[in-house]
């Protein structure tokens, strides 16, 4: 199942609604929206910096990435990003699909 980075950060409102609920509380709730989704969160952090929240994520597809970020975003109250992950392997799958593609860079040769 792919996987994702999903990271974001409180507005003023969502920072009230998190010192109100609670941290824990959070994290439950982004567990059922991803099982709803038919994913599940392999991990789940808040954080000090430019993010509050750091979470890698498995979803069935980018549909099901897509519906998380407009759920996330059209809520108001926190700002979010999606990175797709890629395993090793993938990026080694990658690779070979190169030699096959004959990519010629701007002014070599043919």
């Amino acid at each position: 199942m792919p996987k994702y980075l999903t990271h974001g950060s409180y507005t003023l409102e969502g920072a009230r609604g998190l010192l109100k609920e609670g941290g824990t509380s959070r994290k439950v709730h982004f567990q059922e929206i991803i099982a709803n989704l038919g994913g599940k969160v392999e991990a789940f952090y808040f954080a000090f910096g430019g993010d509050d929240i750091h979470a890698i994520v498995e979803l069935p597809d980018n549909v099901s990435a897509a519906a998380l970020s407009l759920a996330i975003g059209s809520g108001g109250g926190f700002s979010s990003d999606t990175v797709v992950l890629l395993a090793p392997e993938e990026i080694d799958q990658a690779a070979q699909k190169v030699a096959f593609m004959g990519y010629r860079p701007p002014g070599q040769p043919r």
